[in-house]
Formats: C-alpha cells, sequence, structure tokens
C-alpha cells in the first residue's frame, strides 16, 4: 500500500505559517500581513509575531476572509477483480468493490468504471475536481488494457482496431494495438484507447471478428497497474496524480 498518502500539517502552529498554507501569501508576506493588522484570531486583531494557533478550532480571519487549511485529497489505485460491479450498490444483488474497498465506501469514488466481467485498474479518490477533469469527454487520456480474444486477429484487423472501428455509437478514435502473444485457438493483444464509451474494447474486439474472453486494464495515463495484486489498493503518488492532470489537460501524448 505504499507509497504513502501525502498529508497536511495539523496541530497547533506559528499564524505565519498557518496564514502561508491556506492562501496565497509567502510566510514573509504573512509576517507582514499580520504586523499591519490585517489578522484577526477568534475576533482578535493579532499584531505580535510568534503567536501559536491551532487551525482546527481557531477562526483566522486575513483582511476579513475566513482561512482554513485545506484537507489533503486521498487518490487510490486498485486492482478491480473479475466478478465485482464498481457501483456503491446494486439492485441485482452483484457483489461491489467496496466489499473490498469498505474502510473507503464513504469517503471515495471512482474515476470512471469497468463492468463487472473487467479487471484491473481503477483509480478512486474524494477530489470531485479530479473526478470531473478525468472524466470529462474533452479529456483524451490513454487507456491500456491486456485483452484474451478467441482465435487469432491478423494484421487486417489489428489495423482496422488502429485505424477505427464503426459502432452503433460512431467511429472509435484511432487506438494502438499489439500483438503480445498467439496461441492455436486464442491471442493476447494489447490495446490502448483515449475514449469512454460503455463496454467499447469489448464491442471493437467483436466488430472486428474476434469476442473476448478475458479484459485487463493495466494503465490509466501514467499510472500502471504493475504489480499490485487482484483485490489490493495502495495510495498514488504525487507525480502519478500529477501525471492524471497532465494528461487531462488537453496534450496529447
Amino acid at each position: 500500500r505504499a507509497p504513502a498518502r501525502p498529508s497536511m500539517p495539523t496541530g497547533p502552529m506559528r499564524l505565519a505559517r498557518m496564514i502561508a498554507l491556506s492562501s496565497s501569501l509567502s510566510r514573509r508576506a504573512a509576517e507582514k500581513a499580520i504586523a499591519s493588522g490585517e489578522v484577526s484570531v477568534n475576533g482578535e486583531v493579532v499584531t505580535a509575531m510568534g503567536v501559536v494557533v491551532d487551525p482546527a478550532s481557531a477562526s483566522v480571519l486575513l483582511s476579513g476572509r475566513p482561512l482554513s487549511i485545506p484537507r489533503a485529497a486521498t487518490y487510490l489505485a486498485f486492482n478491480k477483480p473479475r466478478g465485482f460491479i464498481v457501483t456503491k450498490s446494486d439492485p441485482e444483488g452483484r457483489p461491489t468493490i467496496w466489499r473490498i474497498l469498505e474502510e473507503w465506501k464513504d469517503k471515495l469514488n471512482s474515476v470512471g468504471r469497468l463492468d463487472f466481467d473487467s479487471e484491473g485498474l481503477i483509480v478512486l479518490t474524494d477530489d470531485g475536481d479530479f473526478i470531473n477533469l478525468l472524466t470529462h469527454p474533452s479529456h483524451e487520456i490513454w487507456k491500456t488494457y491486456l485483452v484474451h480474444v478467441k482465435g487469432e486477429p491478423g494484421a487486417r484487423e489489428i489495423l482496422r482496431l488502429r485505424e477505427g472501428v464503426m459502432l452503433s455509437d460512431g467511429v472509435t478514435l484511432p487506438a494502438r494495438v499489439r500483438r503480445v502473444n498467439d496461441g492455436q485457438s486464442n491471442s493476447l493483444v494489447e490495446i490502448s484507447i483515449r475514449e469512454g464509451r460503455n463496454r467499447q474494447v469489448r464491442r471493437m474486439f467483436e466488430e472486428v471478428g474476434f469476442p473476448v474472453l478475458g479484459l485487463k486494464r493495466t494503465a490509466i495515463g501514467g499510472v500502471k497497474l504493475g504489480a499490485l495484486g487482484s483485490g489490493e489498493w495502495r495510495f498514488l503518488s504525487g507525480s502519478e496524480v500529477e501525471s492524471l492532470r497532465k494528461s487531462s489537460s488537453g496534450e496529447k501524448r
């Protein structure tokens, strides 16, 4: 479950530090604001340096504006097992991932979904802006899947998948596709897409004549599933979160 989640400082601290953590001011600028009488604590103007406050209980105003230290958001990578759904509850009584992630059920939401028969990487967070950013239709984040298909797709079918396949809801965007291995009756194919249509990968392979036997998502942008075991989770690193933000900012990879 490493790396550990980054956390914001808590507990009593110097007033200037709290102002710097909860506003756009630097520590030096915060000290100047205190000295000039712009800061009040619990209704009283404070001009002395070195005053200690507890952000959890003190009412601190900067030029009449209340300040509070932002709570650190949580970002998880989870390896969803096959046979689970991602929603918080299911009218059909199917198991949800929240049976596994019970401690996070009332705190986090998923960034996108994987269907009941699929497995692999899901990102979960309590950062609503982050969810909106990553799921907005205009933000094309590459998602990679390892697909076990019936039969052996040839060069013609691989090219169709790469260039775009006509589905009931329109032509798919160009994809990255490569055969991982071929068997006598089944094959393993890696595909990366930058759309989020319902059951899109399954529909693409069915359209070119190769039904999907198994599907695992192995990456979302720069976040990799790696060695994370089925049903296991870990915190995302700060660099992983930032890479997803950049991927959804309009940069084309």
